[in-house]
């Protein structure tokens, strides 16, 4: 199999859970420029965590003192919680509607690029190719999401939103016991 072909499997398989958070976040109803906002931060995080992965990987792995299931297990746990508030109180505010929310999810769902990262010499020599790839598959991957999570909301309403929050927190879970 070549290397670019290899190289766009792993993108789409790290894009995963990008895409199945995006599907949950979307359903707060976030309008077309935020959408774009979140899949091109989604996408920057792509690009970059790889690339930090390879250089610092180790390191990182080695000294952190926090596990990072329990540091994105925090974060879901918190974005779940208050998708939750949002959907039972209904939709007069916004869910993590800003740039600090926006960062938080990119991180989140861009943690397994950080740890493929420290392999990437073995996957394909061309790191920014790869991580370029890696970029727009996450970042289409998430808007998609964003989409059909407001579409699902349209169609459920509050529940939807407030079956996202708990899908959240599950995941947060999973995340720790993994």
């Amino acid at each position: 199999m070549s290397s670019l072909l290899t190289t766009l499997i792993i993108g789409v398989s790290l894009s995963m859970d990008a895409f199945s958070l995006a599907l949950v976040y979307g359903t707060t109803e976030i309008d077309r420029k935020n959408k774009a906002l979140l899949a091109i931060i989604v996408g920057l995080f792509h690009f970059f965590m790889p690339l930090i992965g390879l250089y610092f990987g180790s390191l990182i792995t080695r000294y952190l003192i926090i596990n990072v299931g329990v540091l994105v297990a925090i974060i879901f746990g918190v974005i779940g919680g208050e998708m939750i508030v949002l959907g039972v109180k209904g939709r007069e505010e916004k869910l993590l509607v800003s740039l600090v929310g926006f960062l938080l999810f990119g991180f989140s769902v861009s943690i397994d690029s950080l740890t493929t990262g420290i392999g990437l010499n073995v996957i394909n020599s061309n790191f920014l190719q790869v991580a370029t790839i890696f970029a727009l598959v996450s970042g289409w991957f998430t808007y998609f999401g964003l989409h059909l999570g407001n579409k699902l909301s349209l169609k459920f309403g509050n529940y939807a939103t407030i079956i996202g929050g708990i899908i959240l927190i599950i995941l947060g879970i999973y995340y720790v016991f993994r």
